[in-house]
């Protein structure tokens, strides 16, 4: 059967997308018409490709001009002002700003937002998370603030270096965390601020409540609540790509940081598998189910990135292997009694959460960190 554009946009039509103009909106063969939802707005200069692509409820996609949305998962209410989106996942109304340049392994939870001009690859920001301007991310976690109004925030002109040079093509074991999962969830934690025209050279761990003043870059980690200025460095001296052998001491600590970080991704899985699916499963909500079971394929892609590039890094200088065998397995499972209040959007349940039951899930997804922690 020939494909028809004409009839594809029809059908989409019909069942209750709104299509501002068909003349300038294409939607491939490959996608899956059950996996657009009434009620999204696709403006023009749209397109649509990859047989995993979803289109929620009510998300907006092109309000400020073109917009490719390939192979991704874009939730309820969430919106793409224009730019590129591919093998990623916006859960409900999370927001990506024009011009974006997002690739896979990226998730933005709700409320997460940024401005124009950001690139995100293999980043996860966690709830309310918001990027300023013209930034770049790969590799990197971001989470902590208590609400869309107090929230961890990455100013203007930031990068996370993601890669460093050593060695024939360098590598990429480099994933900094700002914020945890294990307490982020819980939407209880200071929030985090990285200062504008900055970077942080992976692998790096921020705290809670830290602040990095603007203009610099962090070459260190920063514990909680410390506001941190380095100094700039000043050196010259010989140097070979592939004869400088970095010291023991970095071996370790990059070991080390790919360890809590995949520790990190693999309780996020827990939380998402057997707390947040579990939930929208019992509201009969199949939308977001759908949503959720994409954020945990992007999750698994982060997964197999980061034992990728720690593989490639522990050959290259003969650095202790993981036993990531252990990743595949499954979490302990949750067995505490939480009221699930299915009336409740998922962050006011969060927000209405007692303290024994954020006590139970608090133990619960530490014990799904603690467990990669002690078997990697």
């Amino acid at each position: 059967m020939n494909y028809s554009i004409e009839s594809t946009l029809k059908k989409l039509e019909e069942k209750g997308v709104i299509i501002v103009d068909p003349r300038q909106v294409y939607v491939s063969p490959d996608v899956d018409l059950d996996r657009i939802y009434p009620g999204c707005v696709l403006y023009p200069g749209v397109r649509l490709t990859g047989s995993r692509t979803l289109i929620g409820s009510g998300a907006k996609i092109g309000t400020e001009g073109p917009a490719c949305v390939n192979d991704s998962v874009i939730g309820k209410g969430a919106s793409i002002a224009s730019g590129y989106v591919t093998e990623c996942t916006l859960l409900p109304r999370a927001k990506a700003g024009g011009n974006c340049h997002f690739r896979g392994g990226t998730l933005l939870e709700e409320e997460a937002n940024t401005a124009h001009a950001v690139g995100l690859k293999q980043t996860i920001m966690m709830y309310g998370v918001t990027m300023g301007s013209l930034i770049n991310f790969c590799d990197a976690l971001l989470s902590g603030g208590l609400s869309r109004k107090v929230h961890t925030e990455v100013g203007s002109g930031f990068i996370h270096f993601n890669f460093t040079p050593w060695g024939e093509s360098g590598d990429k074991a480099t994933p900094s965390l700002i914020g945890t999962v294990t307490e982020g969830v819980f939407l209880d934690k200071p929030p985090i601020f990285l200062g504008g025209m900055s970077g942080i050279v992976g692998p790096k761990e921020i705290g809670f409540g830290a602040m990095t003043i603007a203009g610099q870059v962090v070459r260190k980690s920063v514990p909680d609540e410390t506001m941190y200025s380095g100094d700039r460095l000043s050196f010259e001296k010989a140097f070979s790509y592939n004869n400088t052998m970095p010291s023991e001491k970095h071996i370790h600590t990059v070991r080390e940081s790919n360890i809590e970080y995949l520790a990190q991704l693999y309780a996020l899985k827990a939380w998402y598998t057997q707390i947040r699916l579990k939930r929208s499963e019992i509201c009969n909500d199949e939308e977001l189910s759908q949503v959720y079971a994409g954020a945990l394929e992007t999750l698994e892609e982060c997964v197999k990135e980061r034992v990728k590039r720690y593989k490639s890094f522990a050959s290259r200088w003969d650095a202790k292997l993981l036993n990531d065998a252990c990743l595949s397995e499954n979490p302990p499972q949750f067995e505490g009694s939480v009221d699930w209040k299915t009336e409740l959007e998922y962050d006011k349940w969060i927000w209405s959460l007692s303290d024994s039951e954020k006590s139970q899930l608090h133990d619960w997804i530490v014990s799904c960190a603690d467990k990669i922690k002690s078997s990697l």
